[in-house]
C-alpha cells in the first residue's frame, strides 16, 4: 500500500517512507491510498486473538512492506509487562447497552501508550528500511499525555533524540511531574509560554524551516514527529477499535455484525479519526461520536460546517482536549473530497490566513453519516463523575466524564439506543483534584499529594507508574517564549 500526502495527492511513499518522514515537506499529512478490507470472516479470527496478535494482523492490513514476523514481533515488545491488564485495552461492560473501553492500563498511564509503544519500534525499523543513516531528533507538542508517553517510548532508544513541549499552566500537576521527571539519556523537556496551539504551531514552524532542515541535515540528523500527524502514531489506534469490537462480541453485548456506537474526547481529531479508518474498513460501526469540552471547536464545525478558531480559549479540567487547532482534522478533510488535495490546502490556507474555513454542505452531510458531536462544560464533567462513581462504582477521569457526558445527551436527543462503548484515554488518577472534588473529597495540595487521598476515598487502585511518582523532583524546569523554540531544539541536539 501506498500513501499520499493531503496537500499532494501526486507524492506516492510506501510506509516505511512516509513513517520516517512524519510531515510531508509541503506541510500535508501522510494518509492511505485506499482502505483495506475487514471482512466478517477476518473479524471473527479476530475475536480469538489476544491483543498483540490482533495488532500484527490490523497494522499489516496498512504496512506492507513489513512482514507478518516484523510485526508480531513489534506488538509482543509493545504490548507487554508494560501493561498492568492482560486485555492490554480491556472493555469495561457498564449496563447492558454500555461499555467504556479503558486505554490507560499502558506506563503513562494515557491512552497514548497505545501508539507510542509501538512507534519507536516502527520508526527505527522504518529507518533501516529507507537506508536512512542520519540520527532521528522527535519533536513533539504535548496538551498533557502524548509528552509523557513519547517520553518514555523513546526513552534511551539508540539513534534517536526527543524533545517535547508543553503548555506552562496548560496540564494538570500529575502530567507536568510524569515529563519533567523523566528519565534517560536522549531527553528533553520545556515549558512554553501560551497554549497548547502555540506550542503545537511553534513545532509545526521548526518542521517547515528549509534552512534548520538543512543545517540538521549537514550535522548527521533530520527531525521527525510522534504526535499524531505521524502514521505510525495513528495506525495502532485504529487496532483498539476493532479489539474493543471482538471482545464486545465475545462478552456476549452484541452480535457479530451489529452496529456499535463509540463516544470519543476529542481535541486533535486524532483518536476519533483512527476510529473512521477502522469503520472505513469495515469494522460495524454506528456512529463515532465527537465529545468536546468548552473548547468546542470541532462541535460546531461538524454542526456548521465551518472551522473557526478565533474564539476564547478556556483553559479546564479536561487539559488535554483544550485544543483549538485539530491537526488530524486535515485528513478527514482529504478523505471527505475523496483526496482533492486542492481543495485541503484551500481550506490549511485558510485557517493560517484568517483561523477559519468552512467545508461544502454535500460534504458536511457526508460528514454526518458517521460523526455526531456534542460539548460538556466544567460543572457537568464533575457531576458525570460523580454520578458514574456512585451508580456503578466506577471511577473515571475528567476526559472520560465529558465523553459520558456527550453519550448521554446524544442519546436522549436522538433516541439512537444502540450499543456504545466510552472511549476512556486516562487513569483517573492523572486528574486527581478534580476527581476528588467530584466525588466530595478535600482537593487541597498538588496533584501528585493527592493520590493517596483519591486512593482512600475511592478504593480504585493506583497505577504503580503514578504511585512512584511520589518523591520525585523535576528534572526539567526551563520555560521559554514560543519564538524560542527553533534555538532551544539547536542546543538540544548539540
Amino acid at each position: 500500500m501506498r500513501f499520499h500526502s493531503t496537500r499532494n495527492a501526486q507524492l506516492d511513499l510506501t510506509s516505511a517512507q512516509a513513517i520516517t518522514r512524519g510531515l510531508a515537506q509541503d506541510g500535508g499529512l501522510f494518509v492511505p491510498e485506499a482502505f483495506p478490507s475487514l471482512t466478517a470472516r477476518r473479524i471473527e479470527e479476530l475475536c480469538s486473538m489476544d491483543y498483540p496478535s490482533r495488532a500484527a494482523v490490523v497494522m499489516g492490513m496498512f504496512l506492507e512492506d513489513f512482514s507478518a514476523q516484523e510485526l508480531e514481533e513489534f506488538t509482543a515488545r509493545a504490548y507487554g509487562a508494560q501493561f498492568d491488564d492482560p486485555a492490554v485495552a480491556p472493555v469495561r461492560l457498564i449496563d447492558r447497552n454500555t461499555a467504556v473501553l479503558e486505554l490507560w492500563h499502558g506506563p503513562t498511564s494515557a491512552f497514548k501508550d497505545m501508539a507510542l509503544q509501538m512507534l519507536p519500534l516502527l520508526l527505527t525499523a522504518s529507518m533501516k528500511k529507507t537506508g536512512e543513516q542520519r540520527r532521528v531528533c522527535i519533536l513533539t507538542a504535548t496538551s498533557g499525555d502524548t509528552g509523557k508517553a513519547a517520553l518514555e517510548g523513546f526513552r534511551n532508544v539508540p539513534g534517536t533524540k526527543i524533545m517535547v513541549f508543553y503548555p506552562k499552566n496548560g496540564v494538570s500537576d500529575v502530567q507536568a511531574l510524569q515529563m519533567t521527571s523523566q528519565e534517560g539519556d536522549n531527553v528533553g523537556v520545556s515549558a512554553v509560554t501560551g497554549n497548547f496551539d502555540d506550542a503545537q504551531s511553534g513545532v509545526k514552524a521548526i518542521f517547515s524551516d528549509a534552512a534548520f532542515r538543512e543545517e540538521l541535515d549537514a550535522r548527521g540528523w533530520f527531525l521527525s514527529s510522534a504526535n499524531s500527524i505521524n502514521l505510525g502514531r495513528l495506525l495502532p489506534q485504529v487496532v483498539y477499535y476493532v479489539s474493543a469490537y471482538c471482545d464486545m462480541v465475545t462478552a456476549g453485548m452484541i452480535g457479530m455484525g451489529a452496529p456499535v456506537n463509540f463516544c470519543v474526547p476529542t481535541g486533535n481529531f486524532g483518536n476519533i479519526l483512527a476510529g473512521f479508518y477502522a469503520k472505513q474498513m469495515g469494522l460495524p460501526i454506528g456512529k463515532l461520536i465527537c465529545a468536546s469540552n468548552a473548547n468546542d471547536v470541532l462541535t460546531d464545525f461538524i454542526r456548521t460546517g465551518t472551522y473557526d478558531r478565533n474564539r476564547p480559549f478556556f483553559t479546564t479540567i479536561s487539559p488535554s482536549m483544550d485544543i483549538l487547532v485539530s491537526s488530524n482534522l486535515e485528513r478527514m478533510l482529504f478523505h471527505l473530497s475523496d483526496g482533492d488535495d486542492s481543495f485541503v490546502r484551500s481550506c490549511m490556507d485558510g485557517l493560517t490566513a484568517t483561523g477559519r474555513y468552512t467545508v461544502p454542505e454535500h460534504l458536511m452531510l457526508r460528514m454526518r453519516e458517521t460523526f455526531a458531536c456534542g460539548c460538556c462544560g466544567e460543572e457537568d464533567t464533575k457531576e458525570q463523575i460523580a454520578k458514574i462513581f456512585r451508580d456503578h462504582g466506577c471511577l473515571i477521569d475528567t476526559h472520560t466524564a465529558v465523553a459520558y457526558h456527550v453519550l448521554e445527551e446524544y442519546r436522549t436527543s436522538t433516541c439512537d439506543m444502540t450499543p456504545s462503548a466510552v472511549v476512556s484515554t486516562a487513569s483517573p488518577y492523572k486528574f486527581c483534584g478534580a476527581v476528588l472534588e467530584a466525588i466530595g473529597g478535600e482537593a487541597r495540595g498538588s496533584g501528585v499529594e493527592l493520590i493517596d487521598r483519591l486512593a482512600e476515598r475511592s478504593g480504585a487502585m493506583v497505577p504503580a507508574p503514578l504511585a512512584a511518582l511520589k518523591g520525585k523532583r523535576p528534572r526539567f524546569t526551563q520555560c521559554i517564549e514560543k519564538q524560542e523554540m527553533l534555538e532551544a531544539v539547536r542546543r538540544f541536539i548539540g
